[in-house]
């Protein structure tokens, strides 16, 4: 006869997870396409919108002076974090850690992890987001391992690895829960407004610029846009929606190896950079 004592233990049914050993690629095969800097500039906001990371930003970037080369220095971290050797990736890392060391305020540092996740959630949320803004939804165990790949991003830095959320599932009630941690302040809201403005843009530049405005702040959550005090219309929506329309028809049909040319040349750009001693980040 069985007694209770002698039953097995019973545990509550574990979510579904993916296998990703069924994923049919990984974020390395698409973190190098040109389309992935579409999202570029709403990742940079829904960094800023948590206060922390947005009063570092807004008292210690030089974006505003040298926006191309800020650009230049992001995407070196993202692909060398993907694309790199194991070598690369602790130099990119020893090399960000210095650039972080002046990044402090009176409530917040750089080196804080719970900042530096949130940094490292809006780059693996970019990445896919875009993708199936280009592409179309990924299945559920390409998904599941391309989300684990983006653990890096954070976990290079000062991020534990049990910090980064277990699954894409529970990565998905992270992102919903850090919105409701996401607060306005004034001169953050200024700083955003900045970056988006085409004040002193060359003439020739300005149309791509207003494209990447609407681009960047149409990709956010609403929450973002209310806390940096970003308009939207509806036909700022029509025209976003149009973009996209007219983007996924176009982009998948240019050949792969124009698409990623952009990643292979900061690749090549930032080992030239450390073979020659000079500033990579």
């Amino acid at each position: 006869m069985t007694t209770v004592e002698n039953q097995p233990a019973t545990s509550a049914a574990r979510p579904y997870v993916p296998d990703v050993a069924d994923a049919k690629f990984g974020l390395a095969d698409y973190v190098g396409e040109s389309a992935l800097l579409l999202g570029a500039g709403s990742a940079v906001m829904n960094q800023l919108a948590l206060y922390g990371v947005g009063k570092g930003v807004a008292e210690h970037s030089n974006t505003l002076d040298r926006p191309l080369d800020r650009l230049r220095t992001t995407l070196t971290y993202v692909y060398v974090m993907t694309l790199g050797t194991d070598e690369e990736r602790r130099t990119v890392a020893r090399l960000v850690n210095r650039a972080h060391r002046p990044v402090r305020g009176k409530d917040y540092t750089a080196f804080d992890p719970y900042l530096q996740l949130w940094v490292a959630a809006t780059l693996a949320q970019n990445g896919e987001f875009i993708y199936e803004k280009t592409f179309g939804p990924m299945d559920e165990a390409t998904r599941e391992r391309s989300y684990q790949e983006c653990r890096i991003f954070g976990t290079a830095l000062q991020v534990g690895e049990d910090m980064w959320p277990a699954t894409r599932a529970d990565f998905t009630a992270y992102w919903e829960r850090m919105q409701g941690e996401l607060s306005p302040d004034p001169q953050v809201q200024a700083y955003a407004a900045a970056l988006l403005s085409t004040r002193g843009a060359p003439l020739l530049l300005r149309p791509s610029i207003a494209l990447q405005n609407l681009l960047t702040r149409g990709n956010l959550e609403p929450r973002v846009r209310e806390v940096l005090a970003l308009r939207w219309s509806r036909r700022d929506q029509r025209a976003y929606d149009a973009f996209w329309a007219f983007f996924r028809a176009v982009y998948p049909r240019v050949p792969r190896p124009l698409r990623t040319l952009h990643a292979r040349l900061v690749m090549r750009g930032m080992r030239k950079r450390l073979r020659q001693n000079r500033r990579v980040i």
